[in-house]
């Protein structure tokens, strides 16, 4: 769910693979089993891209100021909780953007999707059905004035996020009014961020396999 910071988190500076990185990252939760598997028919660029996915994703399940923000979440959440956290993050991300990578959150946007969208249309790329559609209706919510990843830094983008999310869960999942919470424990949930945030980004650029990430 936290597109932005898988988004970012590919960039390496002049690096020939920071867009195959990108796809990667982006396709990393449609992925299943393992990306070498020749029935997804990935470049290996792509593959780095995927097993960073996995890598972000397992250091952030697994650290402290997440766990804090879970347990918060959890009485609304349950199981679910997780999945605010991610939209939650992206929300400081989109706030703080500038400051913490010393980009231009609009122009990174623009680099987002017009990538994604060049390696979709391409034959070489592979997307998933499934990602294509979740790519297809980004495009189109934005090209409607709506940018998923632009409104992540608002509380009304933030809301409707997670009320999209959770009309496609399984089970009751609490993410319709997570918002609230939010709202309730804003600082205390941005500073937990602030914590977490410089520690995710030193991990990730301790990957053997993509060097001289910020």
């Amino acid at each position: 769910m936290n597109l932005l910071a898988h988004g970012y988190l590919s960039t390496v500076p002049d690096s020939p693979i920071t867009d195959d990185l990108l796809v990667g990252n982006f396709l990393g939760d449609f992925i299943k089993g393992a990306p070498t598997h020749p029935r997804h028919a990935l470049t290996p660029a792509v593959i780095v891209g995927i097993r960073l996915h996995r890598t972000i994703d397992t250091f952030t399940d697994s650290h402290a100021e997440v766990a804090l923000v879970r347990h918060r979440l959890h009485p609304r959440c349950h199981k679910y909780a997780g999945v605010a956290v991610d939209v939650f993050f992206d929300h400081f991300l989109s706030r703080h953007f500038t400051e913490l990578t010393g980009q231009d959150l609009t122009s990174f946007t623009d680099y987002y999707y017009s990538t994604l969208r060049q390696r979709a249309a391409d034959s070489i790329s592979r997307f998933p059905e499934p990602a294509r559609r979740m790519l297809a209706a980004m495009i189109q919510h934005r090209n409607a004035g709506t940018d998923w990843i632009l409104d992540y830094a608002t509380f009304a983008g933030i809301d409707r996020s997670l009320r999209g999310i959770s009309r496609r869960t399984r089970f009751p999942s609490g993410l319709e009014t997570a918002v609230l919470d939010l709202e309730t424990y804003y600082e205390e949930f941005e500073a937990a961020f602030r914590r977490f945030w410089p520690t995710l980004v030193a991990h990730v650029a301790g990957q053997p396999a993509i060097p001289d990430i910020r």
